[in-house]
C-alpha cells in the first residue's frame, strides 16, 4: 500500500470522527450518521490496501 493511500484513509477516517462528534454534540442526526458512513468508507478502504499488500506478498 503507498503511504499515500494511508494517509488518505486515516485522514477521511479523522474527518468521519469529527463529523460523527459535531453531530452527536448538536442532536444532528444526519451529520453523526454521515460521519460513522466515512469511518466505514475508510475502513473498507483500508482494508482492501491490506489485502492487495497481503498479495502482493504472498506472491513473492
Amino acid at each position: 500500500m503507498g503511504i499515500g493511500d494511508k494517509i488518505s484513509n486515516t485522514a477521511e477516517e479523522a474527518k468521519g470522527k469529527a463529523k460523527e462528534a459535531f453531530g452527536d454534540a448538536t442532536d444532528n442526526e444526519r451529520m453523526e450518521t454521515e460521519g460513522k458512513a466515512g469511518q466505514t468508507s475508510a475502513n473498507v478502504k483500508q482494508a482492501g490496501e491490506n489485502v492487495k499488500d497481503a498479495w502482493k506478498d504472498a506472491s513473492r
